[in-house]
């Protein structure tokens, strides 16, 4: 939904919000209160994944804490919180456009409360027009970037236009040579703009992700010199924009891939993070023999150490395996262990476990780990003071006038009993 729209739904709802306020507070009698909160006409419904249903029934957990809403047709039972810690910053790939930035709420439930602080979306790679930013499409994002200082927005960046749209390695060298020689440096300038212009300029950019491999356009393997070239040219074009915080992203996937994603590192001056994206793939194989393969998870850690660069992993998630609860419980504690700048689940079949009905052992491994954790300082001990309500005269509804029992705490803060007419249709004849 784009933003207009959404603006224009808030202003419908306020104006039908108004109406039923002012509909109770004419039915009062003299003498009875209605202040504001009396009528509360509900925020409008998250938006429903619209192909893939969250996931079903996940089995009980003694010791059970109460679960918070989650999308509806989604059964779930109780899950113990793991006490509160401080949750490094994670989040999940939900979808590209707004329905990916209204879910985030909807998994946060699910997890008990726990916060997301980290959104992720990717920009369109089909033409120069949609890697500059479309209109629209990234102000939902950079909104929910804005709302809270300590939230991370990360953004993925094709190199090339067409990107998945199986370009022969020709057509990719040539690409390549034009790129480092500054051809495409005008669509980079006007993203970076764009991000500063909407006042997201800290977005992390993960810039020509998985380039070790053969899907896209972007990638190293046809000539990686020229691919380092190109991409150390972007990184500079993008810095070059006035007010911009960049952080560049440097992302292969795990494992060794078309090209050993080492030979593509373009160097420490453009690179701010090394990220990996690492799905539990190929079948069969462990996942003590991801940590140890050559260009792995270990090599991965090692490299970003020796570089002085903090790691990430903007994608992971289950594939080729199935419903791996193994690998979910070991990577979980592989971030525990290695403390990644930002991680990212991509949430979607056969990847995820929340939007996804197909890993319900794995979703509830994760669910169990990041359920009802929390940044915040620990509640004071001292219980608030309640206010004690000055004694009035007892006051008799007026006639015709019925009056809603909402509690002396209540009552005091609204002045007295709030007292609906049900005569008032007649009145107006």
């Amino acid at each position: 939904m784009a933003p207009q729209q959404r603006r224009a739904r808030s202003r419908r709802l306020a104006v039908i919000a108004v109406a039923v306020a002012a509909t109770v507070i004419l039915a009062v009698g003299p003498g009875f209160a209605a202040g504001p909160g009396v009528v509360r006409v509900s925020d409008p419904p998250t938006p429903t994944p619209t192909t893939q249903k969250p996931v079903g029934v996940v089995p009980p957990v003694t010791s059970a804490a109460p679960v918070a809403p989650v999308p509806s047709g989604q059964a779930l039972s109780p899950v113990s919180p793991v006490g509160a810690k401080t949750v490094p910053p994670f989040g999940a790939f939900l979808d590209s456009g707004p329905r990916g930035v209204a879910r985030m709420a909807e998994l946060s439930h699910w997890l008990g409360g726990t916060e997301l602080k980290v959104a992720h979306t990717y920009l369109p790679g089909g033409r120069w027009r949609d890697i500059e930013g479309p209109p629209g499409f990234l102000d939902v994002w950079a909104h929910w970037r804005r709302e809270q200082v300590d939230r991370m927005l990360v953004l993925n960046v094709p190199m090339q236009e067409r990107n998945e749209e199986n370009v022969p390695d020709g057509q990719v060298r040539s690409l390549l040579r034009q790129g480092a020689a500054g051809a495409f440096d005008p669509h980079f300038k006007a993203l970076a703009e764009r991000l500063v212009e909407l006042k997201v300029p800290d977005t992390v950019i993960v810039l020509g992700w998985e380039m070790n491999g053969t899907t896209y356009t972007h990638r190293c393997g046809p000539d990686p010199e020229n691919w380092k070239k190109y991409w150390r040219r972007i990184v500079t074009t993008m810095r070059s924009v006035p007010g911009q915080k960049f952080r560049f992203d440097f992302a292969p996937s795990r494992g060794r891939d078309a090209v050993p994603w080492t030979e593509c590192y373009p160097g420490d001056d453009t690179v701010d993070i090394i990220g990996m994206d690492s799905y539990d793939q190929p079948t069969g194989e462990s996942f003590d023999e991801q940590v140890k393969e050559p260009y792995g998870l270990q090599q991965h850690v090692d490299f970003a150490k020796a570089h002085g660069k903090p790691i990430s992993y903007p994608e992971w998630g289950l594939f080729r395996n199935g419903d791996d609860a193994e690998y979910m419980k070991h990577m979980l504690a592989w971030f525990d262990e290695h403390k990644p700048l930002y991680n990212t689940l991509t949430d979607y079949c056969p990847h995820g476990v929340w939007q996804c009905t197909d890993n319900p052992r794995s979703s509830r491994v994760y669910r169990a780990a990041l359920y009802g954790l929390t940044d915040q300082p620990a509640p004071a001990t001292t219980p608030p003071v309640t206010p004690t309500p000055n004694p009035k005269p007892p006051q008799e509804p007026p006639a015709h006038c019925s009056p809603l029992d909402l509690g002396d705490w209540v009552e005091y803060w609204l002045g007295g009993k709030l007292c609906i007419r049900f005569d008032w249709w007649s009145r107006s004849r």
